[in-house]
């Protein structure tokens, strides 16, 4: 088979949403950092990393989507690897906290969680009709964002259990989870960039 490399037109309707997904992602990424970092909850680094992560995503994907399958499934490579950061820097934020093994203030936890679900529901729905458009471009933006709101509902429930029995291991414990939601879809990524490359070939 002749390998199509061919470059393809953005479609119209997506390039406005990735740009607007991206602005949303890197605004709230500096309130949750903030936050993050004036009560000592290593979820709430883990996720912020997480916005500015989806803004680097959706930049990408804002320059990328006129490319050819090709040239895509090497970014939804690369993408892949970006979705990796945040829980390497996760992880280097738990291992300061078990040095530091204090309980964040409850309310600012739950109030940022319930911020950046509503921030990352948007971008889901904005996403959500595009995912399959643009193999594993969108497919990259799309799934950071929901899982993105999975992650958000976990720091909710770790704030209200918080807030009932102060303790560090709620925060510690969404950390890890988020960790984790990352590398599944750093995985599923990957998958989409080699099905993209098969099919250039």
């Amino acid at each position: 088979m002749i390998a199509d490399d061919t470059p393809r037109p953005a479609p119209p309707a997506l390039r406005p949403v990735v740009a607007r997904v991206a602005a949303l992602n890197l605004g709230y990424f500096g309130i949750e950092i903030a936050v993050a970092l004036a009560i000592g909850s290593v979820a709430l680094i883990a996720d912020s990393l997480d916005f500015l992560e989806d803004a680097a995503i959706n930049l990408l994907i804002f320059a990328g989507l006129g490319w050819s399958a090709r040239n895509r499934a090497r970014l939804g490579t690369a993408m892949a690897g970006i979705l990796l950061l945040p829980a390497l820097a996760g992880a280097w934020a738990a291992y300061g906290k078990i040095a530091d093994f204090t309980a964040p203030a409850a309310l600012p936890l739950t109030l940022a969680g319930l911020g950046a679900l509503a921030v990352n529901l948007t971008c889901a729905l904005m996403l959500a009709r595009h995912r399959s458009g643009s193999g594993s471009l969108t497919r990259a933006a799309y799934l950071s964002a929901r899982n993105d709101a999975f992650a958000n509902l976990a720091i909710i429930a770790a704030g209200l259990v918080t807030a009932l029995h102060p303790s560090p291991w709620p925060d510690l414990v969404v950390a890890a989870g988020i960790a984790i939601l990352n590398a599944d879809s750093a995985a599923d990524i990957l998958k989409a960039a080699a099905a993209e490359r098969r099919a250039a070939r």
